[in-house]
């Protein structure tokens, strides 16, 4: 359903109060607008700064005297004792004030009496309990492709107006730009299509490449979500045949054929394993293999030191992701984000709470989202986690094989301009054995750092002494792998 459709049915509902939970107050305020107009209610505006006034005109008249906020409910309270839409800027961080609490619950018993409602816009979401359980959260979604469309339209419309605007865009290249901007709200698209154009007054399929710029500098300015580059092909990654078998066989499940064969879409896969072994380098690879933008959430930027604002941004961050969709969505090291909820929590149950949320969205999204999660300990995974339905699969990546550290060995000696062929791989293949790829290529760097440094060529014997003389996790932390791979056996699918 529609934004506006929800609100007016809020409003008709007569729900007391609407908390409209929204980075993007402008598009805000005109769904209430037309919410209130819709169901034939006047509108009031207050803010801190003007305190209240006609929100029916750009410069309504003012109530004098009412820019403090008990004042100003107290006053709204009064002088509109008939069905009245009462929007309010910012007025959560106030409600810890008891007076303005007082003010608030009296305006709401009001409001459930007369009609009409009170609608905070605000991009907080924390509130005083008894604020949260009286009022309703309405989040408004981000614009799909048919309201990005008309965004853009609008926009150039506006700008031509002001100086002329060229337009070269074919059907072809005018999807490719809506898909690219999907995720960002109606003023971030605005902006974002006036940076396009400000230079030479045209868009042009030229222009992807800085919209892109533009959405990744919007979206890490968040925190929330960062553009991963995956150049990687699963041809670069050694080992791994089953994984890639898996992914191979699932390439097609996206389709419209696929659904109508009684297919559901992948949702996700867990990976778990050594560190170094690959699991990253997994993420992009699927990205790659799939031709999805990839997006990776970074468990750290979701904590917010104030109460409510962690669960709102990961709320936030799976619905950005939703809306970008279809992309692969890559949760590195997972086990940090929700460490707390495994075990009795320290945190006031914020990570079970987190935790709770994650998981429902993991179950219940039917979204082009493709999830790939990695970990490094399962010590710290909560049980819930690794139940059956959560991931399509659990993978555990283990230390490369000797026919898989073959090519990884080949793939590496090639990335820095050398001939597989004119190294003892063989040789190779037996010393680094119990080497992750990672260290496998930080042997390969440390060599040539040394030959350069002697002013030599690469060799097997050095490549050879660069790996003896760095000992592999495998043996700096025998117990801990030993443990890992023994409790994977039977619980995961071995990714080689």
């Amino acid at each position: 359903m529609p934004d506006c459709d929800r609100l007016k049915h809020l409003v008709r509902a007569r729900h007391p109060c609407i908390r409209l939970v929204t980075d993007d107050e402008p598009t805000a305020l005109e769904l209430v607008a037309d919410a209130a107009a819709a169901v034939k209610l006047d509108l009031m505006l207050w803010s801190v700064l003007d305190g209240l006034r006609d929100g029916t005109l750009v410069n309504g008249a003012r109530i004098p005297d009412t820019e403090q906020p008990a004042a100003a409910l107290y006053a709204f309270k009064r002088r509109k004792p008939g069905a009245c839409v009462l929007a309010a800027l910012d007025l959560s961080a106030h409600l810890d004030d008891t007076r303005v609490l007082r003010a608030w619950r009296e305006l709401i018993e009001h409001f459930r009496t007369s009609g009409g409602c009170l609608a905070m816009i605000d991009h907080r979401e924390s509130v005083p309990p008894i604020v949260a359980a009286m009022s309703t959260v309405f989040r408004p979604q981000l614009p799909d492709d048919e309201a990005i469309e008309e965004v853009v339209r609008r926009t150039l419309r506006t700008q031509n107006r002001e100086h002329p605007v060229e337009i070269k865009l074919n059907k072809r290249d005018a999807a490719a730009l809506m898909r690219t901007l999907r995720g960002l709200t109606s003023r971030q698209i605005e902006q974002v299509v006036m940076d396009a154009i400000a230079d030479d007054r045209v868009l042009s399929i030229e222009d992807l490449d800085e919209v892109m710029q533009s959405k990744r500098l919007i979206l890490q300015s968040e925190g929330l979500l960062d553009f991963v580059d995956a150049p990687v092909s699963l041809d670069n990654i050694g080992g791994l045949t089953t994984l890639k078998a898996w992914l191979a066989r699932r390439d097609k499940a996206f389709t419209r054929q696929a659904v109508e064969f009684g297919l559901t879409p992948p949702r996700g896969i867990l990976l778990l394993g050594v560190q170094g072994a690959g699991k990253s380098l997994c993420a992009k690879a699927v990205a790659t293999g799939w031709k999805r933008p990839l997006l990776r959430l970074d468990p750290g930027a979701l904590y917010d030191r104030y109460v409510g604002e962690s669960e709102r941004r990961l709320r936030e961050a799976l619905r950005q992701a939703e809306a970008m969709s279809p992309i692969v969505l890559w949760i590195d090291e997972i086990e940090k984000a929700f460490a707390s909820a495994a075990a009795q929590s320290t945190d006031g149950g914020l990570s079970q709470r987190m935790f709770g949320t994650f998981l429902t969205w993991l179950q219940e999204h039917r979204s082009g989202v493709f999830v790939v999660a990695t970990a490094n300990t399962i010590e710290a995974l909560p049980p819930e986690l690794l139940r059956k339905g959560r991931f399509d699969e659990i993978f555990f990546v283990d230390l490369p094989s000797p026919k898989a550290r073959k090519k990884i060995l080949e793939i590496h000696l090639r990335k820095r301009k050398r001939d597989p062929a004119g190294f003892d791989l063989a040789a190779l293949v037996g010393a680094s054995d119990g080497y992750s790829g990672a260290e496998i290529e930080q042997a390969i760097v440390s060599e040539l750092h040394t030959a350069f440094d002697a002013g030599r060529e690469v060799t097997t014997a050095g490549l050879v002494e660069a790996l003896r003389g760095s000992p592999p996790l495998s043996v700096t932390m025998a117990e801990s792998v030993a443990e890992l791979r023994e409790w994977a056996r039977g619980r995961c699918v071995n990714a080689e």
